[in-house]
């Protein structure tokens, strides 16, 4: 069946945003209606990865690449259970697919997990408007509803400041994760309760995390257990940790009262490492506040520089907030900046052995210039088992 055929058989869709700007397309996915906040990744491939990935809940995601959809999908590319976007907006969906590994195409996945979208739409045109008037709330609609009601609705569902997401997206029960990385022909490696007994154990705070975060944590020798967002600190040093991380997840940091309190109690008792919300957060429990970005940071290609060695690294992003710089207290160090705009991308505290960054280290998708983060994870634990109260 020809492209033409099939869009011509595509119902109209429209794409409110708050400010009053329309776009027309057609719809993708399941028919119907979405909302939430329209951002832009400006990463060229690892749309399911993306789409996985619960940093994203109530965000409708905006692909800068022209053509999405060309390699299909498959079981093994997520970062979670589902898709966590809430809507997906695209210039051109590619109506086929070509990849040895796809089990089916991305219009079907989107239906499968009831994702709405829109295609045909001027997507440069949306960045361009987006980086000028900053991200906005907006609604997607296939049905028979008229421009200025959409335009109505999306103007008052308010903003992401003060809205906690993290509950929302985080494990209801504690979990042992135990899968390591994927290689071609094996795929993920899975690794037994023996060997994984012999490590050190790191209790990992579930605010929206990325699986490719726990396989890396697993690859870097240490044994995960996964806990809800709002487990209390006192419950997290009865498991006797020799560390603690802060997840990724979407939403408010600021919002996350429970988990910027539980990381207060945290600090100085075991090492800690943080990653995108897990970096806020902690930022926040160290009394430096976040502030909203204008239009955020979401792709594979952002320049971040280590400010003690100056090494350039490219990196993954995801995040609307960042940790305010002007009011990083005396003893944190600010470990990284993003070159773009230097925002804050890394905080440290030698002496309580913590620290963070605000890119993902563990890429998927995305280049892995950082991911010896890991490693020093690892190491820091090592080098505090003397005084952790694990041991």
């Amino acid at each position: 069946m020809s492209n033409q055929k099939n869009k011509a058989q595509r119902k109209r869709a429209l794409l409110a945003l708050a400010d009053g700007t329309v776009y027309e397309g057609v719809s993708i996915g399941a028919e119907g209606e979405t909302e939430g906040e329209v951002v832009f990744n400006t990463s060229m491939s690892g749309y399911q990865e993306i789409l996985t990935d619960p940093s994203y809940a109530f965000q409708m995601l905006t692909f800068t690449t022209p053509h999405i959809g060309n390699v299909g999908v498959n079981e093994e590319d997520v970062e979670s259970d589902r898709v966590h976007a809430s809507g997906i907006i695209v210039r051109e969906l590619s109506e086929h697919y070509s990849n040895y590994r796809a089990t089916g195409s991305l219009d079907d996945y989107l239906k499968d997990n009831n994702v709405v979208g829109i295609a045909g739409i001027d997507t440069r045109d949306l960045v361009l408007h987006l980086r000028s008037s900053g991200a906005q709330m907006g609604i997607i609609s296939s049905e028979d509803v008229s421009a200025e009601e959409l335009v109505a609705r999306a103007a008052a569902l308010g903003s992401m400041e003060g809205r906690d997401l993290a509950a929302a997206v985080s494990t209801q029960e504690p979990y042992d994760w135990k899968e390591g990385t994927w290689s071609l022909g094996s795929g993920y490696k899975e690794y037994d309760d023996a060997e994984l007994d012999k490590r050190p154990l790191v209790v990992a705070i579930d605010f929206g995390v990325k699986r490719n975060i726990l396989r890396l944590l697993i690859e870097a020798g240490l044994r995960v257990r996964v806990v809800p967002a709002a487990t209390s600190a006192e419950d997290i040093l009865a498991l006797k940790p020799a560390g603690v991380f802060l997840s990724n997840g979407p939403g408010d940091p600021a919002a996350v009262t429970y988990g910027i309190q539980t990381t207060r109690e945290l600090i100085g008792k075991v090492p800690i490492f943080g990653i995108c919300l897990g970096h806020q957060i902690l930022g926040e429990a160290l009394g430096a506040p976040t502030f909203k970005l204008k239009f955020g940071h979401r792709g594979g290609n952002h320049p971040v520089r280590d400010e003690r060695n100056k090494k350039v690294e490219i990196t993954v992003q995801n995040h609307g907030f960042a940790t305010d710089a002007s009011s990083v207290p005396d003893g944190v160090t600010i470990t990284h900046l993003n070159l773009n705009d230097n925002t804050v991308e890394g905080l440290e505290v030698v002496e309580s052995k913590l620290f963070s960054v605000q890119h993902h280290p563990e890429s998927s998708p995305g280049p892995r210039d950082a991911s010896y983060l890991f490693e020093k994870f690892y190491q820091l634990i090592e080098s505090n088992k003397s005084t952790s109260v694990a041991s």
